[in-house]
């Protein structure tokens, strides 16, 4: 049974990447609006109710790792070492994004993916969004590190502020500067409301 399952589970990640690779091929040859979903599904030789089954529309074939995004975003707060504050170990965690974000720019396509979303108002939006949804994960794993309620506008401030910078720290020409400027704001503000964390 476990044999089964495991092979399953393999098959379902390879029709996944499959379908993400030929969504980003169609994307990169004829731009995002000139490919429609079936384009997609018939390049991956599989059918339009398959693609559906693994994505929910068009633009989360774009962006298919989010939820690898918000358990790195909730760990770099639970998991941080002794001493290192809320606001640093954000900070640390977006510049480390940074990093592997400066090597996928060395794959050739990369630029080009880059421009498409930032020119396609519906891929921007969307990527913002996606983005912008592990907020309450992100404020829930702060207010839990601090004991403080689910619902404390302090804890929600931060996770949302941090979340933000992200944008701040990818379009700056010395993005580690970027980062220092805008988590030391964070960081003042947080100790004031949170000496100890």
């Amino acid at each position: 049974m476990t044999e089964s399952t495991g092979r399953r589970e393999r098959k379902k990640a390879q029709t996944r990447q499959s379908l993400a690779d030929a969504a980003l091929e169609l994307f990169l040859e004829r731009g995002y609006d000139q490919v429609g979903v079936k384009d997609i599904a018939d390049r991956a030789d599989v059918s339009v109710t398959t693609l559906f089954k693994h994505f929910s529309g068009k633009e989360a074939l774009v962006f298919d790792q989010e939820d690898d995004q918000e358990a790195g975003l909730v760990a770099a707060v639970r998991d941080r070492p002794p001493g290192r504050t809320i606001p640093q170990a954000l900070r640390e965690h977006l510049l480390l994004a940074q990093t592997r974000f400066a090597v996928q720019a060395a794959d050739p396509r990369f630029g080009d993916f880059q421009r498409m979303v930032r020119d396609t108002p519906a891929l921007s939006d969307y990527s913002h969004r996606m983005w912008m949804r592990h907020e309450a994960a992100l404020a829930g794993a702060i207010a839990e590190a601090v004991g403080a309620p689910a619902d404390d506008i302090g804890c929600a401030a931060l996770a949302r502020f941090a979340l933000e910078s992200r944008t701040l720290i990818q379009r700056h020409a010395e993005p580690r500067r970027a980062a220092d400027e805008a988590f030391a704001l964070l960081e003042h503000g947080w100790a004031a409301a949170h000496p100890d964390s």
